[in-house]
């Protein structure tokens, strides 16, 4: 059990387990045909998955346009109300296909937000990839079309997912033991 600034943390998905994962789903998404593929990082915890599945999808031979959009849910207390644009893309996505990535996928507002936006954007296919599906916490019947891993009813970082802006660039998914209110 690795220890990070005096945090435990148990490795959930391994660095190896994760770099054999993305070239499976690159080779995935590569077999669908694309019509001038656009992808979409939804910042801030997927950048490390969208960088690390981006060159994987260059090895099977995509070179995607790539853009980036920063959203966020807001509301009161714990309570969300909607999601808001913080960061738009500068791309035009009429006619394209998108491809979201993000790094989990839990409730599934965000991603539907981001989903039904492209589509309103006119898009000709919007899919969806995550590292990890905590599909225990969906709200309604959002699901991606490309999962990295089933994620179990944990509090993960590591991998591009923080807690309290910390532990963002831990090669691994993880799961903090302990007092995460310490860090």
């Amino acid at each position: 059990m690795p220890v990070v600034r005096g945090k435990n943390i148990d490795v959930l998905f391994s660095p190896e387990q994760i770099a054999a994962r993305n070239m499976e789903l690159a080779a995935q998404i590569a077999v669908q045909p694309k019509n001038d593929l656009l992808v979409i990082a939804i910042l801030k915890g997927s950048f490390i998955f969208a960088a690390d599945l981006l060159r994987a999808l260059h090895q099977v031979g995509l070179a995607p346009e790539v853009e980036f959009i920063t959203l966020s849910s807001y509301g009161q207390g714990t309570k969300s109300q909607g999601v808001k644009i913080i960061k738009d893309i500068d791309s035009e996505v009429k006619g394209r296909d998108v491809l979201l990535i993000d790094d989990i996928l839990e409730s599934g507002r965000t991603l539907r937000y981001a989903r039904e936006l492209m589509f309103e954007r006119g898009a000709n296919d919007v899919s969806i990839a995550v590292l990890l599906d905590k599909s225990c916490r969906r709200e309604g019947t959002l699901n991606a079309d490309h999962v990295g891993f089933e994620c179990p009813d944990y509090f993960v970082v590591g991998y591009g997912m923080d807690v309290a802006y910390a532990f963002r660039e831990l090669p691994f998914v993880g799961i903090v033991t302990g007092d995460v209110a310490d860090t």
